[in-house]
């Protein structure tokens, strides 16, 4: 099956996991919990600091299309050993069937440091909003291709209400122009194709001219070496999120690490 396929059944999954966690904990319930979790720390910020290379480093346990990456890790130690390697944020996934990830991940791995955390999941609906917020999340992702204009923009409007900063991902021109229209402020492109599969640098260089200029711009997906990160950095990229390279790796925060020397040598 095709990541198309794949992105189709998860939002599927999704509304139906939201509907059943309503169910539990009324909408009200939650947004009184968001109100009471800790100050937002600044993450579209920490993206564009100059002269360094500002990684998103993610944890992630594993995805549809590699199976299990690492599930013997807990995330509050990979958040820690991310911090003290150099990374800027960190994208911590929540989503259970398809990813193996707990919201209670986001909420440990966050409050093991001082970086600011996105809630990398697959956010249709407002509840996931608040629910994020109430798990101390500083950020959400919306994916442009798991949603219509109007849900879009009303999940951005969300956003704000609920304090949180937001990473609009696209996967090519027509998402982008999607986003733009939206008015993200934060884009981040994905270099797979969710038809073919395949992963090419080549798609975030491509769409770069056509970010804003005032946007913060991230590249994600197959960045696997210091030279990517330098190819990319220079043609104007402002930050990098990188998962299953140093998801894989014996030690993820001695990956990140040597990464970050690499594409600063």
């Amino acid at each position: 099956m095709s990541d198309a396929g794949v992105l189709g059944k998860i939002v599927e999954r999704a509304r139906a996991g939201v509907a059943e966690r309503r169910e539990m904990l009324p909408f009200e319930v939650i947004q009184a919990v968001a109100d009471e979790a800790p100050p937002r720390r600044p993450f579209g910020d920490v993206l564009r600091r100059a002269g360094r290379v500002n990684v998103i480093s993610e944890y992630k346990r594993r995805s549809p299309s590699r199976g299990v990456i690492r599930e013997d890790l807990a995330p509050q130690d990979v958040a820690v050993a991310y911090e003290k390697a150099g990374a800027a944020a960190l994208s911590i996934l929540t989503d259970t069937e398809f990813f193996g990830g707990q919201l209670d991940h986001l909420t440990a791995g966050r409050g093991a440091t001082r970086l600011p955390a996105i809630r990398k999941d697959f956010v249709v609906d407002a509840y996931q909003v608040w629910e994020a917020r109430a798990a101390a999340a500083d950020a959400i992702l919306l994916i442009v291709a798991a949603l219509s204009d109007a849900e879009l923009a009303a999940l951005l409007k969300e956003a704000k209400e609920a304090a949180l900063e937001v990473l609009v991902e696209v996967h090519d021109a027509a998402e982008l122009d999607r986003a733009v229209a939206a008015g993200a402020g934060i884009i981040g492109v994905n270099n797979r194709n969710l038809k073919t599969m395949e992963v090419r640098l080549e798609t975030s260089l491509d769409l770069l001219p056509k970010i804003p200029k005032d946007a913060v711009k991230v590249a994600e997906s197959g960045i696997k070496t210091g030279a990517d990160i330098r190819k990319l950095r220079q043609a104007g990229f402002d930050a990098f999120l990188i998962g299953e390279h140093l998801m894989s790796a014996p030690d993820p925060g001695v990956a990140l690490q040597a990464l970050l020397a690499e594409a600063e040598g």
